[in-house]
């Protein structure tokens, strides 16, 4: 059975219609447009629902007033037929499409209304980037030290109390000598006394009277005597406690009345918050990075803030159990806000570029390729505040702060797209927002 050709009205009275139908089509989208601000998507949906619409649009121009309708062709049964009505609509179908894909091109090129997508840029540029290794460590001091008595005794006298701030060399406390003062006061006397005669038969000795071992006797006796009492009195000064070092009396331990004794009762905790360092294991593969004088940021969290220092003392033993070794860093303390033991963060700067692309970590993209990507701006309009986001490839260096290295892909000068890049596509149309513009 022959095919029958496509009933209905002639194919030039159907491109008519079709001319009618695009001209009905062009009302309706400016219409649309003049009563609402549409989107980039709406322009899309209106496009998908034009090419639906042609459809039915399109039979019932081809069959409606015909003498046989689409049905009929179907009952009929006849393949070959069906495939040809089907492959004529089709043609009509694309070419109505590639006609309002013109139209949407004319409309977004001449409404001024239209809206676009709102982006922020900022230029980009190079500049110093400097990558810091974060270790853990605690905040010391070599003078935070516990007061021993270094004589046995009852503690009979207590002179500062907690808070104080002591001088070097400052009374602090004072024990029971048990009657040492009393032993002094006595050899004082032999002293005196061993020293009369001593002088005495030196004279005899120099005129040439009296023995020799009378002279060599008084001479030890005196000698002795005067290293007796010395050692007496440097017992007698035992009794009391004095400070070290200038420092703060942080804590009182002992009270008085108590019977204390060297290494047994503790008196006293005396801090100095002048010389104040962080000390942290760091792992060894740094070992290269890091001497003495090395600068580094020191961050205390619990005073939100951050400190420059520099180590003051390498270790040079690693430590076998987790492959570190240790460093002391000097740190500023002039308000005395660090306190021994306080938590620190030491950043070891161990990576440095001076000409480096720097941009915000959270404008790189990842797409379906498994590609690295930004958008940049191109063929800025300065009078109508739009340009073109143009897709970028770019490698990732180190990244630190939220901040990240731009190995390849970007130069300076460009206009870096940082808000408003998450849905964008390539070539598209964007509105600029900078405040500066």
């Amino acid at each position: 059975m022959k095919s029958k050709p496509l009933r209905g009205k002639p194919m030039k009275h159907l491109e008519e219609i079709i001319f009618d139908f695009e001209g009905n089509l062009r009302a309706f989208k400016s219409r649309l447009l003049s009563n609402t601000k549409m989107t980039y998507h709406s322009n899309t949906i209106m496009k998908k629902a034009a090419l639906l619409l042609s459809i039915p649009f399109l039979l019932f121009s081809c069959g409606g007033n015909n003498e046989e309708s689409i049905d009929d062709i179907i009952e009929r049964g006849d393949l070959q037929e069906i495939r040809q009505h089907k492959s004529e609509l089709s043609q009509l179908q694309s070419e109505l499409t590639g006609k309002i894909d013109k139209l949407d091109n004319a409309i977004d090129n001449l409404d001024k209304n239209r809206r676009l997508d709102l982006v922020n840029t900022r230029k980009i540029q190079d500049t110093l980037f400097k990558h810091y290794a974060e270790v853990q460590g605690d905040v010391a001091t070599d003078e935070n030290i516990i007061i021993y008595p270094e004589f046995t005794g009852i503690l009979t006298e207590i002179l500062v109390n907690e808070g104080d701030r002591v001088s070097r060399g400052q009374v602090l406390a004072r024990i029971d000598d048990g009657g040492l003062s009393s032993e002094v006061a006595q050899l004082e006397t032999q002293v005196a006394l061993s020293k009369t005669t001593f002088e005495r038969q030196e004279r005899l000795w120099e005129q040439n009277i009296g023995s020799e071992m009378q002279y060599l006797e008084a001479k030890t006796n005196y000698e002795g005597n005067q290293n007796a009492l010395k050692q007496l009195k440097a017992q007698v000064a035992k009794t009391v406690v004095r400070a070290p070092f200038s420092g703060t009396i942080d804590e009182i331990i002992s009270d008085p009345g108590e019977v204390v004794s060297p290494g047994q009762n503790q008196l006293f905790r005396l801090v100095s918050l002048k010389n104040m360092y962080v000390e942290a294991d760091v792992p060894e593969n740094y070992l290269n990075t890091i001497s003495k004088g090395t600068g580094v940021k020191v961050e205390i969290n619990t005073l939100n803030d951050e400190f420059e220092g520099e180590v003051r003392q390498v270790g040079n033993n690693i430590n076998p159990n987790n492959r570190t070794f240790k460093v002391k860093v000097a740190v500023p303390n002039k308000d005395g806000l660090l306190k021994p033991n306080q938590i620190a963060t030491i950043k070891l700067n161990d990576y440095t570029s001076e000409k480096a692309i720097i941009i915000p970590e959270n404008v790189v993209q990842r797409n379906a390729h498994d590609q690295t990507i930004v958008y940049v701006l191109e063929d800025f309009s300065e009078e109508e505040q739009t340009g073109v986001a143009v897709k970028k490839v770019v490698k990732t260096g180190l990244s630190y702060q939220d901040n990240i290295e731009i190995t390849s892909g970007l130069n300076p000068n460009e206009e870096l797209i940082i808000e408003g890049a998450k849905n964008l596509r390539d070539g598209q149309e964007v509105k600029i927002r900078n405040e500066e513009q």
